[in-house]
């Protein structure tokens, strides 16, 4: 069985709620990704302080936005604040794999276990064992690890599936 190579570069941005909702009405506009794009760097829409912080942060939340159906997009924009957040993160699952196993495979587990205390060992021990698999987490260097941690973990506290405590948010 052969992994699906795992992308690593959700460190440009958490969970990029307000940027996903504000792109998305633009999109649903156009209904063309790249002219959103050039609209939302030309325009500064995101409110970035230079052009290079506008384009990377489009890009990201374009790209987890292509993952996206029109029925999801629709809902992104219209829908309401927990449905918004609960569209994005569906994004954000589709895009990095890596993301989506682990809510699958650690958060998930610690539901059915009764655990609903998330710690930073639990991300340790997932990507060791995704490393065995996964030869495109051997170059990663341990700050970047860290990173890597600490914006996810970030990402589940914005979503509103980790409270500040990291403890699972069951409601």
């Amino acid at each position: 069985m052969q992994n699906k190579k795992y992308k690593m570069s959700f460190t440009a941005g958490t969970l990029l709620h307000k940027e996903s909702v504000t792109i998305t009405e633009l999109y649903l506009e156009l209904m063309d990704w790249k002219l959103t794009m050039e609209q939302a760097i030309s325009s500064n829409i995101l409110q970035a302080r230079t052009t290079s912080s506008a384009k990377r942060i489009s890009s990201e939340t374009i790209n987890r936005l292509k993952c996206l159906n029109d029925d999801e997009l629709e809902l992104l924009s219209m829908g309401d604040y927990q449905e918004q957040l609960e569209i994005v993160w569906l994004g954000i699952c589709r895009y990095y794999p890596f993301i989506k196993d682990f809510a699958v495979e650690v958060i998930r587990e610690k539901i059915s276990t009764f655990s609903t205390k998330l710690n930073h060992e639990d991300f340790d021990v997932f990507f060791n064992i995704k490393l065995q698999w996964h030869e495109e987490l051997e170059g990663i260097a341990e700050t970047t690890r860290h990173k890597l941690r600490q914006v996810l973990f970030k990402m589940l506290v914005e979503a509103n599936f980790l409270n500040k405590d990291y403890s699972i948010l069951l409601s």
